[in-house]
Formats: structure tokens, sequence, C-alpha cells
């Protein structure tokens, strides 16, 4: 006999929906914080546990380390762990407070004569580090570390003096771009989205765009495989792989969605959704280097993947 009320009415969930097949390669292979993080965004779960799991990452100096950026092995903090840690504190709404202003003080000690991040510190040295990531004893100032961070922290209306000299390198930075890398581009939109200054942004984000249309930095997705790697001379920390409308607009209401017509941002966001292996989750789209380096990349990428899909209005389950 049927169940009566609304349940008995309602169809079963698929098995294969997107969302369920990503939870069992979530909780089969991904780190904790990647779990904590998948509960919070998709199963009601909450942020603490997500600040607990991230607090493992955490070292005295107020920045992160001990591979938060898979890439990067090691205890020592550098910028690219610190910055992923503020991507993680925004996606909960925790980009704020004490544990901020600490995050701030670390960015101050390790900023160039010129205020900026340098993608990888030389505290690299002595630890495994990915092959294409270069570690110099003078790293420069690196659009890719700073134009995130810098970002992020204008969106949670973080104030710190740190941030007045950061701002003026990406927004030099920024608007210098010429024969830009695909990974500059996505630094260059994340800075843009949050910058105070709107319409500079604006006008900046329009450049950017004709940038992007000429050189072919967002290809047809028929022209090339999503897993076909960009050649070699990447800046340092740079992901190596060939960028689609979805990787520079991640939500409709990025600056980089103009870039794009509806066909061709409905071709991308298929791409994506095409990309979800038998296992349930999302390939790792850096080169290979270490077997434990790229399973964890690939938890990072699985909920990014769905955070964009769902961004998009498209269904994940």
């Amino acid at each position: 006999m049927a169940e009566s009320g609304a349940s008995a009415l309602s169809p079963a969930p698929s098995v294969r929906s997107p969302l369920v097949h990503a939870e069992r390669f979530v909780w089969l292979h991904a780190r904790v914080l990647e779990q904590r993080l998948f509960a919070h965004r998709f199963l009601n779960g909450g942020a603490d546990p997500v600040e607990r799991a991230l607090d493992a990452y955490r070292n005295e100096d107020g920045g992160y380390g001990h591979a938060l950026e898979p890439d990067l092995r090691g205890p020592v903090s550098q910028p690219l762990h610190t910055g992923h840690a503020l991507g993680v504190l925004d996606a909960i709404g925790r980009c704020g407070g004490q544990r901020v202003e600490r995050v701030c003080r670390y960015l101050t000690s390790v900023s160039t004569a010129d205020g900026a991040l340098p993608a990888v510190g030389p505290g690299r040295r002595g630890h495994p580090t990915a092959p294409y990531v270069r570690v110099a004893d003078h790293p420069p100032s690196d659009l890719l570390a700073t134009g995130p961070v810098v970002g992020l922290l204008h969106r949670n209306e973080v104030w710190h003096a740190w941030l007045f000299r950061a701002t003026d390198f990406c927004w030099r930075a920024v608007e210098s771009l010429e024969q830009a890398r695909p990974g500059e581009i996505e630094a260059a939109v994340a800075f843009l989205d949050a910058v105070p200054d709107r319409p500079r942004a604006e006008a900046a984000a329009d450049r950017l765009g004709r940038l992007v249309r000429t050189q072919r930095l967002a290809p047809p997705t028929a022209d090339r495989s999503p897993d076909r790697r960009v050649g070699a001379g990447h800046a340092s920390g740079e992901r190596s792989f060939v960028r689609f409308p979805h990787d520079f607009a991640r939500t409709p209401r990025s600056l980089a969605r103009a870039w794009f017509t509806d066909g061709e941002m409905a071709r991308s966001l298929d791409l994506l959704a095409a990309q979800q292996q038998e296992d349930g989750g999302w390939p790792n789209r850096r080169p290979e280097w270490a077997p434990g380096a790229a399973l964890e990349t690939r938890g990072m990428a699985t909920i990014e993947a769905l955070r964009t899909l769902q961004a998009h209005g498209r269904h994940v389950g």
C-alpha cells in the first residue's frame, strides 16, 4: 500500500544525480576540510566544523601551511595557502574578526617591497613542491597570489593597512596586462569583482574581456579537450590548464560573464557537468606529480564544480 502525504507524491532522488554521486566521492576520497565544506554547502552542515578543520592548517605566524594548497607540501606558511584559507572563510561567512586581522599581519610580513604578495616564498626550500611551481630566493610580486586575496578582503569589507598598497599594486597589474596568461585573467577577475571602485573595475573588465576574445584565452569547447594542458612557461604557482568561460565567470554576477554569449556559457557549463567522472568526482586538471596531491586537488575541484554549476542555475540534485 502506497504511503499517503507529500512523500508519496515526490519522486525518489536519482542515485546518479551530480550531487548524490559527488557525495560518495567526497566521503570516500576528500580531505576532512573538503568533507566539512561539502556538508556546509550542500547538506545544511554548520560553519563551526569547517573552521575547526581549517585550524589544522594554521600556523603561529597567522599564515597557513601543511599542504592546504596541495601543490605545496610541508608545514611552512605560504601566501597561496593563506589565500586558500581566506577563500574557505569567505565560503562560510566567517571572513572577518580577529582571525582575519592575524592573517593580514602575516600578509604584511611576507609582502614584497611594493606591498604585494609573492606566489611562493623562499621558505619552500627543503619541502616537496610541484615541479611546475618555481621557488626563488627573492620572489617578485605576483598578481596570481595578490588579486584573489585583495578581492576577498574587499568583498568582506575588511579594512587593514596592508590593503592600501596591495590594492594599488593590483590596479597597476590589471590595467597593464597585455599578453596575459589565463591564470592572470582569473586573478584579475577575482580582484575586479569585489574592489570598491566599480566604474573603474567595469572599464578594466571590459578591456580584459577584449583581450580574452582576441587572444583566445577561453577557446570554444569544441576546439580543445578539457584535459589538454597549456604549454610551459606559465607563471609561478599558476594552474596550467586550458580555461573555459565558466573558469572566468564562476557566477552570473561576475564582470566576466559579459565576455561570453549565452550560448558560449551554456556550452561551457555543459562541458563542466560532463566532466564528472564515474567515481563521482571531477578531474584534477593540474599536471599530476604526486598521487596524494592529485587526489586532494580532486576534492577541491569537485566542490568548485558543483558550486559553479549551482551558481549558474544548473540543477545538481
